[in-house]
């Protein structure tokens, strides 16, 4: 528990001092998160990084991760990002077949799910963080109600939990705690916001509160299918007591994409 605490106390004062700078600092320190949890992905399905696999997986991720102005600087064609990644997805089908299925249909739809779910969950934190006068307070205010969930959704849950969320993903979770989470993020999202009115209207707050409260445990959940399926405990142990990247930001690069992709950020 000390080791826990500690971690998380270094941790958090690192993540937040880069929250502030902002930038090319932050983006940086994002692409190297980003690098980190793509690394644990491998390493859970086996794979070595330094490897022909982990190469291509880790430059599928890097591309749809960078911001576009840099991913132009690189590459300065007239080419988009996605029409790239998908030249790489038609690439890889080919290498199927002329490695005569040694590089199986398997691996590549893992080289794909892999680059989308990890690029694009860390590529719409640093679009949040770039967008204009808002985007400093955006983050905090999505990074609080993700912590408030999911403080809301363990307190309630020991207390009142009865009925179990999804046994064979997470055990410990419940219908209750999950509840609560979402009424805890609603509470406090919603005395940030009489502080800090950054959406047009109240309504508006209150969905994206409840979509990030919701989808945040699902993108928790989502990791926790992840490491039963490749049978492990942690995604990796970069942060001692707290796991790997992968565990500390399942919830924040899920929530990320959605909220972009529903227009509230």
């Amino acid at each position: 528990m000390k080791q826990r605490i500690i971690t998380g106390i270094i941790g958090g004062a690192a993540f937040i001092t880069m929250v502030l700078l902002g930038g090319w600092v932050f983006s940086l320190f994002i692409s190297i998160l980003a690098s980190v949890a793509m690394i644990e992905l491998l390493r859970m399905k086996k794979i070595a990084p330094v490897s022909l696999m982990g190469i291509v997986s880790l430059l599928s991720m890097w591309l749809l991760l960078v911001p576009t102005h840099w991913f132009e600087l690189v590459v300065p064609l007239s080419f988009t990002k996605v029409e790239v990644f998908i030249f790489v997805i038609l690439v890889l089908l080919m290498f199927t077949v002329i490695t005569k299925n040694t590089f199986t249909f398997d691996q590549v739809g893992f080289v794909i799910l892999s680059s989308v779910y990890v690029g694009f969950g860390f590529h719409y934190l640093i679009i949040t963080r770039d967008i204009p006068e808002h985007g400093l307070y955006l983050v905090f205010f999505v990074l609080l109600l993700i912590w408030t969930t999911d403080s809301g959704a363990y307190f309630v849950g020991r207390k009142w939990g009865k009925n179990k969320l999804w046994p064979d993903i997470s055990p410990k979770k419940t219908i209750e705690g999950s509840i609560g989470g979402i009424i805890a993020a609603i509470v406090v999202g919603t005395i940030f916001y009489s502080f800090l009115p950054i959406f047009p209207s109240y309504l508006t707050a209150l969905f994206v509160i409840v979509v990030a409260s919701i989808f945040g445990q699902l993108g928790d959940l989502v990791e926790s299918a992840l490491k039963r399926h490749y049978a492990v405990k942690d995604s990796g142990n970069v942060l001692p007591g707290h796991g790997g990247i992968l565990d500390r930001f399942d919830s924040l690069i899920y929530v990320m994409p959605i909220l972009h992709l529903l227009q509230l950020i």
